[in-house]
């Protein structure tokens, strides 16, 4: 007779509960969805930050002659002040600063001349320039848009990045140098605005320069992605 206790003892294979399965497949797909949501939320925030230090990163700076350059070929007001606002043609930034440039010709009618000169390469024809960036300036009362083949006036007035501004009382002497947005593709009350006003009507500036938020106006003032020449 064959003695059972003696026997080895093979364990029995235990069915698995169908629903503890369930439980850990749940574990799972929310382990899961919970790390694709931090990952997303990760990404999300890190463009923000991107696009935020982009927004508010000015582009190369001058700060423009002391004086109307004898050189110029552009026409000066000699019987009240001159407004010259740089811009690249193809920047999306400057789109902001012509409708800044509105609003200040608005608050300033019949105190100042403005012209806005539009920077185009030796190799694009003068047509390049003619958009609706161009047409937006034209339609602003007391503005005229003038294109500066080369760069050649951009050189004589230090004008490095689009939306530089400068403004020239009737005897010549520059009164502010700078930008007129407070960041790249921001509308809205700046300091460069106020302190153009503030020339224009009451004399008393708090500053005479502020710094220029937009593109290269050339590839050679390009210092990387982000100031890339459009």
């Amino acid at each position: 007779m064959h003695d059972l206790s003696q026997s080895p003892v093979v364990p029995a294979m235990m069915a698995e509960d169908p629903g503890m399965s369930e439980t850990n497949g749940r574990k799972r797909t929310t382990l899961a969805f919970g790390l694709t949501a931090a990952l997303w939320l990760a990404i999300v925030i890190g463009g923000a930050v991107i696009l935020n230090l982009h927004a508010t990163t000015p582009g190369t700076q001058s700060e423009g002659p002391p004086r109307w350059p004898d050189a110029s070929r552009i026409v000066r007001n000699a019987h009240g002040a001159t407004l010259l606002v740089f811009v690249h043609p193809h920047c999306p930034c400057s789109r902001t600063t012509v409708g800044e440039l509105a609003a200040l010709m608005g608050a300033c009618q019949g105190r100042v001349t403005a012209q806005v000169l539009f920077v185009v390469p030796e190799a694009e024809k003068s047509n390049w320039s003619q958009n609706e960036l161009w047409q937006a300036a034209e339609a602003i009362p007391g503005v005229r848009a003038v294109v500066d083949a080369g760069a050649i006036e951009a050189a004589r007035f230090g004008a490095r990045t689009s939306g530089f501004t400068l403004l020239f009382n009737e005897q010549g002497a520059c009164l502010f140098s700078g930008g007129i947005t407070a960041a790249r593709g921001h509308a809205g009350d700046n300091a460069g605005r106020q302190a153009i006003v503030s020339c224009l009507i009451d004399k008393h500036p708090e500053v005479s320069r502020t710094p220029t938020f937009g593109c290269a106006l050339s590839a050679a003032e390009s210092t990387g992605p982000s100031e890339a020449t459009p």
